[in-house]
Parts: structure tokens; sequence; C-alpha cells
């Protein structure tokens, strides 16, 4: 049984559905973003100028990540660096270089807004657009899968032999229900304090990423197995510094 398609020709064109996935997910996330801002009081003139550098700085920080810990696989061959079509995209990679940037930018285009408040509103649609990102992203690149199964859910990939862990879905399901879990705090806990929903997205997302590496994954993962399992540990442990430290004042309701 032949895997997930992950390309389509239109006469001499090669269109992977990875990218176009990822693209879907990307458009999604801004207009959800630009939306939970506005409602959330926040000036959007420059949010396109936001939005953009935080996209392009993810994916060249994700690229870079991948390159660097599966180097034995690029190294001596430069046009597998650009090769994206194909997969290679490292979350914590992506996070780590666009997370500067977007604390930059926050502080550049709007001065006078608390950092945790402003995450507190864009956060949800970053998780919202993650999920979504997984299912139309690497559920269709080549090597999309995880451990081998012989379970009923394992399902076919391109570039892999036998049935494997729909690790793509699986992260996808996850995310979207941390995204429910966090609408539903925002819309019934009224008195929060800022930072409440950005250090439970970061404890909650950060454990689940580093187990979703150690159990679905593993050593052999494209990613950096051990490194991921760590970000997503410190990530989590963040989050629990935010927690700690939010104010108890009552945050404008997006």
């Amino acid at each position: 049984m032949t895997g997930l398609p992950t390309s389509f020709h239109v006469g001499p064109l090669v269109f992977h559905l990875y990218g176009f996935g990822l693209a879907i997910a990307a458009y999604v996330t801004f207009v959800y973003s630009e939306r939970r801002l506005r409602s959330a009081g926040f000036a959007v003139e420059h949010y396109a100028k936001f939005a953009t550098a935080l996209i392009v700085s993810g994916l060249i920080g994700a690229r870079a990540a991948n390159i660097a810990t599966n180097w034995g696989y690029y190294a001596g061959h430069p046009a597998r660096w650009i090769a994206v079509w194909q997969g290679g995209l490292a979350s914590f990679g992506g996070i780590g270089f666009a997370l500067p940037v977007g604390l930059y930018l926050q502080r550049r285009f709007w001065p006078a807004t608390s950092l945790a408040r402003f995450t507190d509103a864009i956060l949800p649609a970053l998780i919202a657009g993650w999920a979504l990102g997984r299912v139309l992203g690497p559920q269709l690149m080549v090597g999309g899968g995880g451990h081998i199964t012989h379970q009923w859910f394992g399902m076919h990939y391109a570039g892999q032999v036998g049935k494997r862990v729909p690790v793509p879905l699986i992260q996808g399901a996850e995310d979207g229900l941390l995204w429910a879990v966090l609408v539903w705090i925002e819309r019934t806990w009224r008195t929060r304090s800022f930072g409440t929903i950005t250090g439970i997205a970061m404890i909650v997302w950060g454990i689940v990423r580093a187990l979703d590496e150690r159990w679905l994954l593993g050593q052999h993962s494209h990613s950096g197995s051990v490194g991921v399992q760590l970000a997503g540990l410190v990530l989590a442990g963040a989050g629990a510094l935010v927690i700690v430290r939010t104010r108890p004042e009552r945050p404008v309701q997006p």
C-alpha cells in the first residue's frame, strides 16, 4: 500500500501539498490573530509587519535547527538545505528564532501594552494555527509518520516502510484540544490575571510536545529527539514562572 500523496503535477510544475498546507495554516492564523488583537483593544495597523516577520523568522529558525541537528544528512548537499517541501522544520527552532523577533516588535509596535496582555490575546490563535498546520503540513510530507505500528490506527506515509503512528494527526488533535481549553478558560475565568492564558499554554504545550517526542517519535526522529524533549520541559518551566509572576488585574476580554 502506498503512502499519502505528497504532491501533484500541473503540466511541468510540481506542487507540494506540505507547503500548501502550511500556507493555509499561516493564513488562518494571520486572520484569527488579527481578529483577537482587535477584539482585545489593540491597534492593528502594524500587525501585518509583525506577523510577516514572525512567519519568516519562524521558518528560518525551524529549518536551521533541523539542518543543525541532522548535519550528517545535510553536510555536503547544499541543495537539501532549501528542500523544505520534503519536510524538515524543527518546532523549537522556529520558536527559538521567532520569539526574540516577536518580543522586539511587540515593544516597538505596542510599547504601552504589557507583554502578558499581548500574549494572552495572541497565543490561542497561534495554538489553533499550529493544530491546523500539523494536520495540513507534516501529515502530507515525505516521512511524516512516527513509530512503526501494527495497530488499527496506523497509516502509510511516503518514504516510510510499514504502517506508522499518525503523529501529525495526534498532535493536531492535542493542539486543537488545548485551544478549546484556553478559549473556555478565557470565557469563564473573568477575573484571571494577565499572563494566565500564556502560562497555561506554555506549560501544557511544552509537556505534551516532550511526551510526544519521547513516546511517538523516539531517539531516531529527524528533529533531535533529546533536544526537543529538554526544550519542551524548559518551555513548561518558563510557563510556570509566568503563572507565578502574574499580577491580579482584570484583563480585557477578547
